[in-house]
């Protein structure tokens, strides 16, 4: 909500990212815009919110569609509602720890917390100050909120938070959005009567001077002269009357900056690339708008593609969350060194979070349109759609640590092969549980050095090889054999009448 510079860069607050038709959209709880502003007024200039850890992010958002992304945010506030005292209080419930940078994409995590609207933007500024006072210093790679709930343990944070607003806070309330996600791009009525929105797709993000000018001519013409920016790269003109948008829907512009593009073109979005990042490894956004326009042609112009491209594993442009993802790298082809990706799919944020898949390693950019409208036509991703849906959402044990229960249920033993894995999911939490000589261990799936899933390494001997880079983790302790500074995180396996259950309360281990 409105952009500014200052303390944009460096270990600080970034912007605060709200739903950009807050106040407008009728598919939203309410207008989250005050809340959003509130916070913003806390941290701007105010140097006890300075110098932190490392950069935090955060979304204050009451849209029922799920269009920012938060569960990548260090602070995801979505819309909720909770009966409180026999009345419905309208408000958020909130996760921490979502990152997709330093590691990989890990999805916050739920504090089983409820806010309401006026208490909100306090609740932020208290876990800015927990992370501020808490949050690991060491090694910048560590130095996210998210190490920092992975170290005390959800619950811990929880009691830390209570202590300094010096009450209870009460339990989550039901979330109000629903599967559905939105970009927000195409013709919109708003709430207020007579006025829409019409978002504008910008492929990859890229405009010239000469649009930006006329774009802003046409705000101040057929609008009140607003524009506001989705987390997709595009731009929405606000408050068009009914009787201008027919006008507005046939400028010139709208056939280079469309509000119908392509299915294929609406879902591009692109990191800034070379050309004004030094970490980025590849040209993104050249890279993307060329590979799109190829698939165009291959796949047609009705072809759902959701494409997102990072130029490094930082992951700026949210490739983890792309129904297809891409990251840049360089190869060797052929003794000379080009452009190429590793290729993800089936990531998701929204109220059905799901952490992407590596499908392939090291494809050359050049190669990408023929790869994906093959693996496309032969319904590879909708395969791999199917596929994720059926991980399994185990039962957790979370409220009652000390007793599970007793009845059958949770996930069958047999399910998981001898020497072999089998990925589980407990809340937010993706569980890779192993199975060797018959007995069951269960670690954190995403490996503590650079987020590659254990699930699919081997065992061997006593631990588990990740098959990213080849770091093994001790499979009762978690310790990481090739680096002391690192251990996998190690849950207690509880197994009744041929199935079991994981306990999400961290185990103790011992070497």
């Amino acid at each position: 909500m409105d952009l500014i510079s200052l303390q944009t860069g460096m270990d600080n607050i970034r912007g605060v990212i709200g739903c950009p038709v807050a106040g407008v959209t009728s598919n939203e709880l309410f207008d989250a815009s005050s809340v959003v502003h509130e916070f913003t007024q806390m941290f701007i200039g105010n140097k006890a919110y300075t110098n932190l850890p490392r950069k935090f992010n955060v979304t204050i958002s009451a849209c029922k569609e799920a269009c920012t992304h938060a569960e990548a945010q260090d602070i995801a506030m979505t819309p909720a509602a909770k009966d409180l005292g026999g009345q419905t209080v309208t408000g958020f419930n909130v996760a921490v720890g979502g990152k997709m940078g330093s590691g990989g994409y890990r999805i916050a995590t739920p504090l089983n917390v409820f806010v309401a609207a006026p208490e909100a933007a306090a609740i932020c500024s208290h876990i800015v100050g927990i992370f501020r006072d808490h949050g690991p210093r060491e090694l910048r790679t560590k130095a996210r909120l998210a190490f920092l709930i992975e170290n005390w343990g959800v619950d811990n944070f929880r009691k830390e938070l209570e202590r300094r607003v010096d009450r209870p806070l009460a339990s989550a309330g039901i979330d109000q959005r629903t599967p559905k996600h939105t970009d927000h791009i195409g013709v919109f009525r708003q709430k207020q009567a007579g006025l829409n929105y019409v978002g504008l797709a910008v492929p990859v993000g890229r405009m010239t001077s000469e649009q930006m000018v006329q774009l802003a001519g046409l705000a101040e013409s057929y609008g009140n002269g607003q524009l506001r920016l989705t987390v997709g790269q595009n731009i929405i003109v606000p408050n068009v009357p009914d009787k201008k948008i027919g006008e507005l829907t046939s400028e010139p512009l709208l056939q280079e900056l469309r509000y119908d593009p392509t299915e294929v073109m609406r879902g591009l979005v692109s990191c800034t690339g070379m050309d004004y990042c030094h970490f980025a490894l590849i040209e993104t956004k050249g890279w993307a708008l060329k590979t799109a326009r190829s698939l165009e042609q291959k796949l047609g112009k009705t072809q759902p593609l959701r494409m997102h491209w990072s130029g490094c594993p930082a992951g700026c442009g949210n490739h983890a969350a792309a129904e297809i993802g891409f990251q840049g790298k360089n190869i060797k082809r052929n003794g000379e060194i080009v452009e190429a990706v590793d290729v993800f799919a089936g990531g998701a944020a929204g109220c059905e979070p799901n952490l992407p898949v590596k499908l392939m390693e090291d494809v050359p950019c050049d190669d990408l349109p023929e790869v994906i409208a093959g693996m496309v036509k032969y319904g590879a991703f909708k395969a791999m759609r199917q596929q994720l849906r059926k991980i399994v959402d185990a039962p957790s044990d979370k409220e009652a640590p000390s007793a599970p229960d007793p009845a059958p249920g949770g996930v069958a033993i047999a399910d998981v092969p001898e020497g072999g894995a089998k990925l589980v999911r407990v809340g937010s939490e993706e569980i890779a549980v192993f199975k060797k000589t018959g007995q069951l261990c269960a670690l954190q799936n995403s490996c503590p050095h650079e987020g590659g899933q254990l699930v699919k390494g081997r065992i061997e001997n006593d631990a588990v090889v990740c098959a990213l880079h080849g770091y093994k983790f001790d499979l009762k302790t978690g310790a990481c054999l090739n680096d002391g500074k690192l251990r996998a995180k190690v849950f207690s396996v509880v197994e009744e009448n041929g199935h079991f259950k994981i306990d999400l309360n961290e185990k103790e281990t011992k070497g």
